[in-house]
């Protein structure tokens, strides 16, 4: 199949998915050039790709580091408002996840939670908790152990639930 044919596909496949874990995994962003850059990634790295790994995974994990990519440049920026080095700085969008997503109060707070633990944390909950990704899957995105995935799990599911306020033993 050829190289364009093969990435529409997957687009067609998986784009979905890909846009609302990577507007999980970051927040306030462009999420549509996010995930426009994890295909032009794979685009470039088809030949690289070993056909016996699962398409789908090889995506997550492309969107995961472009994720990873994002925050970082989030956090200097951050640094840079603060200390200025510049006199000229990009302008602010007002747009948010939450309107885009129209989230009810419920979801909002959930939303939350989730954007104030650590990396690892919100990166297995996405990805089992609401992506619904295997332990198996997951451990392809995140290059972990299956052990590490199951206790990861739990535990971010235990702080979730104590960053809401509710029982984490009802997890």
């Amino acid at each position: 199949m050829q190289k364009t044919t093969l990435i529409s596909v997957w687009y067609e496949l998986y784009s979905d998915e890909l846009y609302s874990f990577l507007l999980y995994r970051v927040g306030e962003a462009d999420v549509e050039d996010l995930l426009q850059e994890v295909f032009i990634r794979a685009y470039k790295g088809l030949d690289f790709f070993n056909g016996d790994a699962n398409p789908k995974t090889w995506l997550y994990s492309i969107a995961r580091n472009i994720s990873i990519d994002e925050i970082r440049k989030r956090q200097r920026q951050k640094w840079k408002s603060i200390i200025p080095f510049e006199t000229n700085h990009e302008p602010k969008t007002e747009r948010t996840p939450e309107h885009e997503l129209e989230l009810d109060e419920e979801k909002q707070v959930v939303y939350q939670a989730i954007q104030s633990l650590k990396p690892a944390f919100r990166d297995v909950l996405i990805l089992r908790g609401i992506k619904e990704l295997s332990v198996i899957e997951t451990t392809d995105v995140l290059n972990w152990t299956e052990n590490k995935v199951r206790s990861t799990y739990h535990r971010a599911k235990q702080s979730l639930a104590q960053e809401i306020g509710g029982d984490p033993r009802e997890q």
